[in-house]
């Protein structure tokens, strides 16, 4: 075995990439890099009825985009190829084999018939199989071979004593034997069941610390005893408390779709950005030792250890997820803010050609999810209709009788300026004021309006006519005037 670290992230490629399984790549990654080791990517489609089209490409693509590389895979290669379970169809049935000579498994002969009925018949539902080819006698088994009857291999548990174990989270663990089962290694069809193909791939890939969540500490025994079949080393566990959701009522279940978005690409496109979500997911089971929350994935690596980990189910709480992105959002430059932004501004604006820059600048500090942007933004493409009644605004001061000389003032104050930018329509707007002897605010809020069509905007009437254009605003507020009559 070898004495560097090496972890492996084994999904299944049955469909989209739910935060739990994101979280163990993500501590699988973190184990390895802050030990130096490896970390490895393996796909696991031993499943075949439950393999979805596409969903490889799913992994890797969040992969990618969570910033999870990967030493070694079915995309890099690497020494210990290869990183499909299907590919590595051949070398099950050896191992399998070699523990029935070793008398640790053995053929089961029996038909799904016989096998439904002793479920149906059994008083207790997790009774499971009763053991009835175990004991069958060579001229039996030889027999039914010759017969071409199919079979499945079973792993042969031991019926007395107990099985202990050494998990880095959550301590020593010791289960009876008599709770384990004759579990199935090798399916009629040859291929491996996930368990066994697991501890086979783990072995032979020298994978040193096996990262799972907490619902597999039950069936470590098993894996331990194969692994003790073949006289192997035992890897480091390190189990991972559940993930759950709030429910309506307060209570907490195990997070599923019915709390909200619960896969990565869910996230993703509910507005969260990558890494808000990945420094968010690090939190669900693990506290740094200084009570930080903000870390780049570099950080995370720097900080991490196993010790760290929760036994605690992690509550995955959105406002917070909300709460992180926002300040990933702010930390963020304008630019970098307008290309995350993008896709969402083209979704509002369509075609329309408007300072994206400049959109960005007014959006940043108000925004803590990218999908919030299209309605905030919406008014610039087209001015919704309004209520007159939206001149009136007690704290600025502006009422149905002022406001009409005030949009005048400022309309033809506007229609005089020789360049239209941002500090030529401030100081103009400001100037009026003055002139007018009014506070800012009363001067400003009827061409808000007029420009906007809405009480809440982001940036004020000084933004909102710089993005809109001249053009576009002097029509705008030519309208608001015929509003106001």
């Amino acid at each position: 075995m070898s004495s560097k670290v090496r972890t492996r992230f084994a999904p299944s490629p049955t469909g989209f990439m739910h935060v739990g399984n994101l979280r163990t790549a993500l501590y699988e990654y973190l184990i390895a890099k802050s030990l130096g080791g490896d970390f490895v990517l393996r796909i696991e489609d031993t499943d075949q009825e439950r393999k979805v089209e596409g969903a490889v490409d799913i992994i890797y693509n969040t992969m990618k985009l969570a910033g999870l590389k990967h030493d070694e895979g079915p995309d890099v290669g690497g020494e210990y190829g290869p990183y499909v379970q299907s590919e590595r169809k051949n070398m099950y049935l050896p191992y399998a084999e070699q523990l029935i000579e070793n008398g640790k498994a053995y053929r089961c002969f029996c038909t799904k018939e016989r096998l439904d009925g002793l479920r149906a018949n059994a008083d207790d539902p997790g009774a499971g199989y009763d053991r009835h080819c175990r004991n069958l006698s060579q001229e039996e088994i030889e027999q039914k071979l010759a017969d071409n009857v199919p079979f499945v291999i079973r792993q042969k548990m031991p019926l007395e004593g107990s099985t202990t174990f050494e998990d880095a989270v959550y301590g020593t663990i010791t289960v009876e034997n008599s709770e384990l089962q004759d579990q199935i290694l090798i399916k009629a069809d040859g291929f491996p069941t996930y368990n066994f193909a697991n501890v086979i791939d783990d072995h032979t890939m020298n994978i040193t610390h096996v990262v799972r969540g907490s619902e597999y500490l039950s069936s470590t025994p098993k894996y331990n005893l194969l692994y003790e079949s073949f006289g192997w080393k035992i890897p480091t566990y390190v189990h991972l408390p559940l993930i759950m959701g709030k429910n309506d009522d307060g209570s907490i279940s195990k997070l599923s779709k019915r709390h909200g978005a619960t896969s990565f690409e869910d996230l993703v496109n509910a507005g969260f950005l990558p890494e808000a979500i990945i420094n968010y997911i690090a939190l669900l089971g693990w506290a740094p030792k200084d009570n930080r929350e903000m870390f780049t994935l570099s950080e995370l690596v720097e900080n991490f250890s196993i010790d760290g980990i929760s036994k605690s189910p992690a509550v995955f709480d959105y406002d917070k997820l909300e709460w992180f992105n926002g300040e990933y959002i702010k930390a963020m430059t304008v630019e970098q803010f307008a290309q995350a932004a993008d896709p969402y501004f083209s979704k509002a604006l369509g075609d329309k050609n408007l300072d994206r820059v400049k959109l960005a600048s007014i959006l940043q500090q108000r925004t803590t999810k990218l999908t919030d942007i299209p309605e905030k933004i919406a008014f610039f493409a087209q001015q919704p209709d309004y209520d007159k009644e939206l001149f009136v605004n007690k704290k600025s001061k502006t009422n149905l009788e002022n406001a009409p000389s005030l949009l005048k003032a400022g309309t033809e104050a506007l229609e005089a300026l020789t360049e239209w930018n941002h500090d030529s329509i401030h100081d103009c707007l400001i100037e009026l004021a003055v002139k007018l002897g009014v506070k800012n605010g009363t001067a400003m809020w009827p061409v808000r309006i007029a420009a906007s069509g809405m009480t809440v905007t982001p940036g004020g009437a000084v933004e909102i006519l710089d993005i809109l254009g001249r053009e576009e605003s002097l029509a705008r507020l030519h309208k608001g005037l015929e509003k106001l009559g």
